[in-house]
């Protein structure tokens, strides 16, 4: 008598959204919208759309393409989800990724921003049913997009934050005084405490995560929704120095904040919109999410040819003061602001060919037939307009050149720039070079 097979044992499988896309073949369909032609016949806001030249060189000679002006994301505050309402510094509207996403991609396609900050991006993706990734080099990025995939209830909140003894501070650094009292200096230091233990002991949670990224965009502003004295909006942590001269111009001494009614206010607001249809949808996507902390040119956690579409801005030509801007919100996260180097070349070719050699790592992560939406702006005074390098960085690192999308919004003032109304002090347009991968 013959023995049985081995009985073959059940593997575990993850099981996709059901409106997850499996990989497409090589040779990818186009994209549901002619972007081009949708861009010129666009009047949602009530004007037509003009177009212009925008000249620019290239090693094999003078180039062009074409720019789409118009309106076309709103201006108005408050217009996307609250999810959104997290303070970072130089962020851009969720309205100018979803304006791409809904256009150059489907449900359950991949959207990445190399470049994502808060998580602007990769937020509205999810929220629209795209798999989302993320890179920055800044540890904070994922400390705020990750939570947001994954919002808890509100009774889980509150439970959690009755648990925590905010009497049992692990420092209480006198500095900070001039910031916040000291009844409110001991529940932060507590909480800070109690969120470095569980995250030591691998025992954070999503509750506590969630704890952790409202507290961090609680600790300074410039109301009493938020934990410190007034001082400078909650994008921008001022010094000890500077704070001492605030107080005594305004003649004002930190008073205590009810923290926990704080996170809880604002944990209200954030999820105002997360009925059972949102939850649903971002559940669906966030398993799949993959986010790192990295330079944009060396992300070798990311497969070939696995993304549908890049929306992000990068760093432009300025200084930026990462210990300066977020010391405070390093403090409590028990990070040293200067261990992280970001990139932030202050000459125009050095610039150049950072973006280069990131645009060449694009190139490998799309998918044929990906595009690549790359948000730039006029700096120093319009005199720089980086659209007409990162065209020809474009074409370097193998992507094809196809348009761009300046959204020039009613407010601004006038000034004789490709025929587009600019802010004199800078921009208040927002300028996207739109690439894409070779189908091969």
């Amino acid at each position: 008598m013959s023995p049985r097979p081995a009985k073959k044992t059940k593997q575990a499988v993850t099981e996709l959204p059901l409106f997850f896309a499996p990989p497409r073949p090589r040779r990818v369909p186009p994209p549901p919208v002619d972007l081009a032609a949708d861009l010129a016949k666009f009047q949602d806001f009530g004007t037509a759309t003009r177009q212009v030249l925008i000249h620019f060189s290239t090693p094999a000679g003078p180039a062009q393409t074409t720019a789409y002006v118009n309106e076309f994301w709103t201006a108005k505050q408050r217009a996307a989800n609250p999810l959104h309402e997290i303070s970072y510094r130089a962020c851009f509207k969720p309205q100018l990724p979803r304006f791409f996403i809904t256009r150059l991609t489907r449900p359950g396609d991949v959207v990445y921003d190399p470049f994502m900050g808060r998580g602007t991006t990769p937020l509205e993706a999810a929220l629209m049913g795209r798999v989302p990734y993320g890179c920055d080099i800044n540890p904070l990025s994922q400390v705020m997009i990750r939570p947001r995939l994954s919002p808890p209830r509100l009774d889980q909140i509150a439970r959690r934050l009755d648990e925590i003894n905010f009497a049992d501070p692990g420092e209480m650094p006198e500095d900070l005084l001039v910031f916040f009292h000291e009844e409110t200096l001991t529940k932060l230091s507590s909480l800070k405490k109690y969120l470095l233990a569980r995250r030591r002991s691998g025992t954070l949670d999503a509750v506590d995560e969630w704890i952790s990224l409202v507290a961090l965009n609680r600790l300074t502003g410039h109301s009493n929704g938020f934990f410190s004295v007034y001082t400078l909006p909650p994008n921008q942590a001022t010094s000890v120095v500077a704070q001492r001269k605030i107080n005594a111009k305004r003649n004002q001494t930190p008073s205590p904040r009810d923290i926990i009614k704080i996170i809880l206010k604002k944990s209200r607001i954030l999820m105002q919109d997360c009925d059972g249809a949102l939850r649903a949808t971002l559940a669906g996507v966030a398993p799949f999410a993959r986010f790192v902390s990295n330079r944009a040119a060396a992300t070798p956690e990311f497969p070939d040819d696995s993304v549908s579409l890049v929306v992000t801005s990068p760093p432009f030509l300025d200084v930026v003061d990462y210990a300066g801007d977020n010391w405070l919100r390093c403090w409590f996260l028990g990070i040293d602001p200067k261990t992280v180097q970001l990139t932030a070349p202050k000459k125009l070719a050095a610039w150049e060919t950072e973006m280069t050699a990131v645009l060449r790592e694009l190139h490998r992560v799309l998918r044929p037939g990906g595009h690549v939406a790359f948000e730039v702006g006029e700096i120093r005074g319009g005199t720089v307009k980086l659209e007409e390098s990162i065209l020809p960085c474009g074409r370097a690192a193998g992507l094809t050149p196809l348009l761009v999308v300046i959204n020039d919004q009613e407010f601004t003032k006038t000034a004789n720039c490709w025929g587009v109304d600019n802010n004199a002090k800078g921009t208040n347009t927002n300028r996207i070079v739109i690439l894409q991968k070779p189908v091969d």
